[in-house]
C-alpha cells in the first residue's frame, strides 16, 4: 500500500497544472487579447504587426504617454483606453515600454515634484526615447519645461506621437504648431456628413495598410496654418463629395487629417483619427499609430517626401442658398431654409 501511494505521489508530481479558462498561466499578462479587442490584420489577436509570439527582443526604447488634460472641457476618457492599448501593443511586441503620465511637471529634464523639490526618479525628457502626447487645450507645462521640450525634440532628435486631442489649442505656448505643424481651428464643420478619406502616401508606414480611399462617418479636426513643404501629408478628405457649409471657406479643398514632419531632428507625427473610445479597438487605427511610434523612434527608416496639393482635389459642394425675405414679411429669421425654387448658388461658389 506504502508503495502503491509512492509512485501516485510521484505520478502527480509529474503532470503539469491545467489552463485556466483563456489560457493564461498563473502569473503571467493571461492572453494577449481579450475578446473585443481584434486582432492586427494579418495576425493572432493580440499579436503585433510583422510576426507570430510576442516579436523580437526588446530594443528598451521607452516611450511617454503624456495626457495632462485637467484644463480640457470634455476631458475625453477614451483617453485611458488609447493609452492603454498602445501600452499592451508596445509591451507584447518587445518594441517599446511605455510609462503614462498625467502631471507635465515630468516633462523636464529638471523634473520636479510637486513642493518644487528635485523628483527622485521616473521618466523625465533625461530617460525616454519618444512622446506619445494626448494634451487637451492649455497644458499646465511652466516656461522651463517648454524650452526643454523644443530642445528635446528639435535638438535631441527624440521622437513626438501627436493623439488626436493634442491638436487642441495652447494659448500659451505658441511653439506647438510649429512642433506638429498645423494649427487647430475646430472640430469638422461639415457635422456628420460621412467623409471620404484618400490615402496620399501609401509607402509611409503608418499609412501603406490603409486602402487608397474609404468612407467613414467620423469627424476630423480642421486645420490652417499647414506648409505642404514642411510635412508630407499622409491622409485627406476629399471635399468634393460633401455639401458645403458657410464655416468652411478654404476654396482649394485641402483638408489633411493625418501628416509627418521633421521638427528638427526630431521625427514629428499626428492624426486627428481616434475620437472616440471603440476607434482604438480596431486594427488599422491600432497599427497606424504602433507604426508611428516605430518610425518616431527610428526604428523604422524613412525620408520624409513632402508633397503638392492633389491636382483633382476640389472645395465641397456649394452651400445651400441663405434664407430670402418673403415679400412684404421681412426678413427671414437667421439660419431659416431658403424658399422653394430658391435653389443653391452656383457649384464651386468661391469660398465654399
Amino acid at each position: 500500500m506504502a508503495l502503491l501511494l509512492c509512485v501516485a505521489w510521484l505520478v502527480a508530481q509529474q503532470t503539469p497544472p491545467q489552463q485556466g479558462q483563456g489560457g493564461a498561466q498563473p502569473g503571467g499578462r493571461g492572453p494577449a487579447a481579450a475578446e473585443g479587442r481584434g486582432a492586427f490584420p494579418g495576425g493572432q489577436p493580440g499579436q503585433a504587426p510583422g510576426g507570430p509570439g510576442r516579436g523580437p527582443a526588446r530594443t528598451k526604447k521607452v516611450v511617454l504617454a503624456w495626457a495632462d488634460t485637467r484644463n480640457g472641457v470634455a476631458q475625453h476618457d477614451n483617453i485611458s483606453h488609447a493609452f492603454a492599448v498602445m501600452e499592451r501593443i508596445g509591451y507584447e511586441s518587445g518594441t517599446y515600454d511605455t510609462q503614462i503620465r498625467t502631471d507635465s511637471n515630468i516633462v523636464s529634464f529638471s523634473p520636479k515634484k510637486t513642493d518644487g523639490t528635485p523628483a527622485s526618479g521616473g521618466p523625465s525628457l533625461n530617460n525616454v526615447d519618444a512622446i506619445l502626447f494626448a494634451g487637451h487645450r492649455n497644458v499646465p507645462l511652466d516656461e522651463a519645461g517648454k524650452a526643454d521640450l523644443i530642445t528635446a525634440i528639435r535638438d535631441q532628435g527624440k521622437g513626438f506621437v501627436g493623439v488626436y486631442i493634442g491638436l487642441t489649442p495652447w494659448p500659451d505656448f505658441p511653439e506647438m504648431d510649429n512642433i506638429l505643424g498645423a494649427h487647430y481651428v475646430g472640430h469638422s464643420p461639415f457635422g456628420n456628413q460621412p467623409a471620404a478619406v484618400i490615402n496620399e502616401s501609401p509607402d509611409f508606414p503608418a499609412s501603406k495598410h490603409f486602402p487608397a480611399t474609404w468612407t467613414t462617418p467620423d469627424q476630423f479636426y480642421e486645420v490652417n496654418n499647414f506648409d505642404r513643404n514642411k510635412i508630407q501629408v499622409l491622409l485627406s478628405l476629399d471635399l468634393s463629395k460633401m455639401t458645403g457649409v458657410p464655416a468652411y471657406t478654404r476654396t482649394d479643398g485641402d483638408y489633411p487629417i493625418a501628416w509627418a514632419k521633421m521638427y528638427g531632428k526630431g521625427r514629428v507625427f499626428y492624426t486627428s483619427m481616434g475620437h472616440e473610445t471603440t476607434d482604438w479597438d480596431a486594427s488599422d487605427l491600432q497599427r497606424m499609430y504602433f507604426e508611428a511610434i516605430k518610425w518616431s523612434l527610428g526604428l523604422t527608416p524613412y525620408e520624409l517626401k513632402p508633397h503638392a496639393l492633389r491636382a483633382d482635389a476640389k472645395p465641397p459642394l456649394a452651400a445651400p442658398a441663405p434664407a430670402q425675405a418673403a415679400p412684404g414679411r421681412g426678413a427671414a429669421p437667421a439660419g431659416g431654409a431658403a424658399p422653394a425654387g430658391r435653389g443653391a448658388p452656383p457649384a464651386g461658389a468661391p469660398g465654399r
